[in-house]
């Protein structure tokens, strides 16, 4: 079993303990994070649903996120991600979430966000919320895999 798959079974055993159902809304990810924890025999004891919203018409039509914040700090931002996690909640049946966006390359990076920045935000129906940027190293598929691997472990730290 390699580390996502292990990493998503630990996680559904700390969602089951913890009477948790997981939403994800991911962009650069394309659905990854959705796809490793579907893997798991079982998930649908602790996953509701997953939101690919990949260009910025389905962030805004699926979760709500609002095309001011698009247009003042870009899809990749952590105002976005923020946006995009709370929409998912709101449009599920979950109780906590994930939401991933970035650059994953090889191109569509600039100064400001080169390749590798992703921004993700976490949150649950307590109010909590917690919200970074990484800058991951790689091609295309490692930064994909970085990001599934920390929007994963940082869920099942907070439930540790």
């Amino acid at each position: 079993m390699n580390s996502i798959e292990q990493l998503s079974q630990q996680l559904g055993e700390l969602l089951l303990e913890h009477k948790q159902i997981l939403v994800t809304a991911e962009s650069c990810t394309g659905g990854g994070v959705a796809n490793a924890i579907t893997e798991i025999a079982g998930s649908s004891a602790w996953f509701d649903r997953a939101f690919v919203t990949y260009s910025n018409e389905a962030k805004q039509e699926m979760i709500g996120v609002k095309s001011e914040t698009l247009s003042e700090f870009g899809a990749v931002s952590e105002p976005v991600v923020i946006q995009m996690v709370q929409g998912a909640l709101k449009n599920s049946n979950a109780t906590i979430g994930v939401s991933i966006s970035g650059i994953a390359g090889p191109s569509g990076g600039s100064k400001e966000k080169p390749v590798g920045t992703v921004c993700f935000a976490w949150a649950d129906k307590s109010d909590w919320l917690k919200v970074e940027t990484q800058h991951f190293a790689g091609d295309r598929s490692a930064v994909r895999t970085q990001a599934v691997l920390h929007a994963l472990e940082m869920i099942k730290q907070y439930l540790s």
